[in-house]
């Protein structure tokens, strides 16, 4: 099966754990449907599944984060998503107060499986404890990439003692919960999984996680090592053959170099993603060539992107397009009106939809180019760049590339690795966070809007409106 949840026991979850609009608000722990929830080894399961859940709707948003505000997507319109793009964001954004509200979702009900879990005895208790840990590491990191400081909030908390937790300097959030769940996840999380449970976090979603915590906080001996173990045994991750396979979606998604991935299923249940819609064009032969009915043009390829790519190289196809080949060769270009766009990507079109706006394809997480490219700059960023190279050119051949020589320097040897993720991970959501935490935003982004204090986000205006306490919750600097 290539899902790992089971939809009605979720959907009856999510329905008793529903958050209202306050940001961490969970229907209270004392009513005697939420203490029926968590008996059975089963119900633990449903309840994990309705965390993964949560982080499918939070990840719904992600491109506007990873890629928008980045250098290798724009509004081209210029409607709708112009604020994220052009660094003109304000306090009272309605998709960061969403975010905001989603990804505390997470880790309230984290939390709540947690706390209940400790007090029975399941049968894979260990399991769901790591795969809880796992989830709220990764809601935490992507809290504090976004906001930077946040409330740490670690038990269940009912609204009223939520709005008393003040903001909690990032490093301690690192220190305290997000390395401390990823090395217990890592321990306890099996290598894979079979059946229906294939989808779940495993430990190699552990250790990628972690092993990009570290290179977040510049620790790349730590990063290394746990990279390097992601490269043997008991792990056996392999690039697949082909680049554009990984974008067929109906091939599969579970294979060789998939890691972990955002999990999304087609089928009129509010269980699928707009990309596929939103992602493509407007233009009718364009939409039909696809078998597509709508098209919104958003996250849209600068032609800028398209022109750094070498000659051969095959994940240009995948990532740029502004046009289609019929099946008569001829070629069909998209042409600039005052309703339609000229470029597109084309990394989430091949996939099949029950209907507009539902599609079935993951957002990918981590994949093995992802850590192999990772794995190169924490080598070189240790000094040793000769090691790194092996790992930058089995991404580079893969694309069909001649093999990069030797002899880089460690700045060539980091320049050439930016290069590369750039080229491979485009519209993965990667491409901002690479340039904030290898200290190239700034310089990268400015042109088009970005001042220094602008690498987070501000945080939602409701929200420093429902503490009314600036001493524990106030708003980032420069956007006051």
């Amino acid at each position: 099966m290539k899902k790992l949840i089971n939809i009605i026991a979720m959907t009856v979850f999510i329905m008793l754990m529903s958050c209202s609009e306050d940001f961490i608000n969970l229907e209270p722990t004392d009513t005697v449907g939420v203490k029926n929830l968590y008996l059975t080894d089963s119900d633990f399961n449903d309840a994990v599944n309705g965390c993964y859940s949560g982080l499918a709707e939070a990840y719904i948003t992600w491109w506007w984060y990873g890629d928008l505000r980045g250098d290798d997507s724009y509004d081209e319109l210029v409607k709708g998503h112009s604020d994220f793009d052009l660094f003109s964001l304000d306090v009272n954004d309605g998709t960061v107060s969403t975010s905001w509200r989603n990804w505390y979702i997470v880790v309230s009900r984290v939390n709540e499986v947690l706390a209940k879990i400790e007090e029975k005895d399941v049968a894979n208790k260990d399991g769901y404890i790591g795969e809880a840990k796992f989830i709220r590491a990764l809601a935490y990191f992507n809290l504090v990439r976004i906001f930077g400081d946040v409330p740490m909030i670690t038990d269940p908390v009912t609204s009223t003692e939520a709005y008393s937790i003040p903001r909690e300097p990032l490093g301690n959030i690192y220190n305290t919960v997000i390395i401390p769940d990823l090395l217990a996840a890592e321990k306890t999380l099996p290598v894979t999984y079979s059946g229906s449970l294939v989808g779940k976090a495993t430990k190699g979603a552990a250790k990628s996680l972690l092993a990009e915590v570290y290179l977040t906080l510049k620790d790349f001996t730590k990063a290394e090592t746990k990279l390097q173990e992601l490269t043997v045994a008991p792990f056996s991750y392999a690039l697949l053959d082909n680049y554009n396979d990984l974008f067929y979606y109906d091939q599969g998604e579970h294979h060789s170099e998939y890691i972990f991935d955002i999990e999304y299923i087609t089928g009129g249940l509010d269980l699928g993603n707009p990309w596929i819609n939103q992602f493509s064009p407007k233009d009718p032969p364009t939409l039909a060539f696809y078998g597509l009915t709508t098209g919104d043009g958003q996250n849209n390829a600068p032609f800028g992107l398209r022109d750094i790519f070498p000659a051969g190289d095959m994940r240009l196809y995948m990532t740029f397009a502004n046009g289609f080949t019929d099946s008569d060769g001829v070629y069909h270009q998209l042409m600039p009106n005052s309703n339609d766009v000229q470029t597109y990507t084309r990394k989430y079109i091949f996939v099949t939809q029950s209907s507009a706006y539902d599609s079935g394809a993951n957002w990918k997480v981590y994949r093995y180019a992802d850590v192999l490219l990772m794995y190169a700059e924490a080598l070189n960023e240790n000094n040793k760049p000769e090691q790194a190279l092996p790992y930058l050119n089995m991404v580079h051949e893969r694309a069909g590339l001649t093999p990069i020589a030797g002899g880089l320097s460690q700045t060539a040897m980091r320049d050439s690795i930016a290069l590369e993720r750039r080229l491979e991970l485009s519209f993965e959501g990667k491409r901002w966070f690479d340039l904030v935490r290898t200290g190239k935003a700034l310089e990268t982004m400015a042109p088009t809007g970005m001042k220094d204090y602008m690498t987070i986000w501000p945080v939602p205006q409701n929200q420093i409106d429902l503490y009314n306490n600036m001493d524990i919750f106030w708003q980032n600097p420069g956007y006051n």
